[in-house]
């Protein structure tokens, strides 16, 4: 009978059986086996009752199969038997329970999991650090819960705005939603950081921003910030996790603290692989905060998710990552930015492209205009030469290609300077190696040599927070 209901419970849980179902597995057994034991026993009352109480055991092992089963094709998983192993602001079960994933099961994002957070919310004043890309089926997160009946008191904005319209580095002050009413206070330029007063008529704050797994982007600056006033001023931080485009692989030099800057806070390395809720995690068990504050956080992880599944973000990120294939090569042409190549900000495809009016002119052709999100791009109204890459097979990378850095150094060689913005590459880099060992012609792979050592000692520290294999 136990067989049976073993063979039962893996094809309805997909070979899938919970540490609660081993355990009334292995219950079973070990009553069945007594009671084979003694059939023989002259004892009557004692077989009577290990016959009784085994059958009362596969009656309950009978209905833990159906629970899970159910609970599977309501889309929730084993979430019902788990939710309140991780509900809470404790951490310590977080590799143990989360893995109950199939590629073929639909995923699940934080902002998805109301169960799990909304009763948290309720008589709360509520703040959130939310842009664009804070969405819950096409909807956003503010009007959800005001449909909910909510009460929150402000948002706070990223770099790019509350809207994400806002051109890289452009300086966007505090305003008010028109739809809503709520005040939107603004965490780039001058304030990037919530004050006391800004915290002070507040109870919770969440954080909902789509991140790309990159250094240089800048809503992880702003998360260490929130993290930092939320510890300070005593606020719960809720954070809803979202998949990492780029979750799929770790690689670039590792951050020197000399070098640290709103676009690079924490030594890590250009791409650091973790989701935005590992990545809060992480913040605050290395003690990154001021004064090795702790925030106290709740992170509402995804479900059906790893670092290997591919997504694709509903919505751009900011105003120049329109496509995937921008999103996957920002990480290598990035570092154009301090240099005097356009990445094609100003053109329909920005970060798929690469150019300047001096490279050879039997290659691809663009001129950056005055858009919006990229109001003055670099060489505007000018003609590039260079490379169309979003006609390329779009897959996704393993590693930062330098080989794009080498080629634009080559063409230019000496007739002009390449590297225009020398402090502002160092910065992006994280050190001054880089753009030295560029100059100074390293091959590929010896400058990738270099990252090894720092590379080895991140993994090690990134393992110790991560949610999702």
């Amino acid at each position: 009978t136990v067989i049976k209901l073993t063979t039962i419970a893996s094809v309805i849980l997909k070979t899938e059986i919970s540490i609660i179902g081993l355990e009334t597995f292995l219950s079973c057994v070990l009553i069945w086996t007594k009671r084979f034991d003694m059939k023989n026993s002259k004892d009557t009352n004692k077989r009577f009752n290990f016959q009784k109480y085994g059958k009362l055991l596969c009656l309950e092992t009978i209905l833990f199969i159906l629970l899970l089963s159910c609970s599977r094709n309501a889309n929730g998983e084993l979430e019902i038997l788990l939710n309140g192993i991780y509900n809470d602001d404790s951490l310590s079960n977080k590799n143990s329970f989360l893995q109950e994933t199939k590629s073929s099961s639909p995923l699940i994002l934080g902002i998805d999991r109301l169960d799990i957070y909304l009763d948290s919310l309720v008589g709360k004043r509520i703040a959130l650090v939310c842009n664009q890309t804070s969405i819950l089926k096409d909807v956003h997160l503010v009007d959800t819960l005001l449909a909910l009946k909510l009460n929150i008191v402000k948002v706070f904005s990223p770099e790019h705005g509350f809207r994400g319209q806002g051109d890289a580095g452009e300086k966007i002050g505090n305003s008010v939603d028109e739809r809503t009413g709520i005040p939107i206070i603004s965490l780039y330029g001058n304030n990037k950081k919530p004050t006391e007063s800004q915290l002070a008529d507040v109870d919770i704050v969440i954080f909902d921003i789509q991140d790309v797994g990159v250094r240089f982007y800048t809503y992880i600056s702003t998360l260490h910030y929130v993290m930092e006033s939320c510890a300070e001023q005593t606020k719960k931080l809720l954070v809803l996790d979202r998949p990492n485009p780029n979750a799929n692989y770790i690689d670039g030099p590792i951050l020197e603290l000399p070098f640290k800057s709103f676009v690079g806070m924490h030594p890590v390395p250009i791409v650091y692989g973790m989701t935005i809720g590992e990545y809060a995690m992480m913040i605050n068990g290395e003690a990154w905060l001021e004064k090795q504050l702790n925030c106290n956080l709740w992170v509402i992880p995804c479900i059906n998710y790893t670092h290997e599944t591919s997504y694709k973000l509903p919505v751009a990120p900011s105003p120049n990552l329109k496509s995937e294939q921008a999103i996957a090569l920002y990480p290598s042409l990035c570092l154009f930015e301090a240099t005097t190549v356009s990445v094609g900000r100003g053109t329909n495809t920005p970060f798929e492209v690469y150019g300047h009016p001096n490279f050879p002119k039997n290659y691809f052709s663009f001129t950056p205009i005055s858009k919006v999100g990229a109001k003055n791009p670099p060489q505007i109204n000018r003609l590039c030469y260079g490379f169309d890459l979003s006609k390329n097979q779009l897959e996704r990378p393993n590693q930062i290609n330098l080989d794009y850095l080498i080629q634009a150094r080559d063409f230019l060689g000496d007739s002009i300077l390449f590297i225009d913005n020398p402090n502002f590459f160092n910065l992006l880099s994280g050190n001054s190696s880089l753009q030295d060992q560029l100059l100074k012609g390293w091959s590929v792979k010896d400058i990738r040599e270099t990252w090894k050592p720092g590379l080895d000692k991140f993994l090690d520290i990134r393992k110790k927070y991560l949610l999702y294999n």
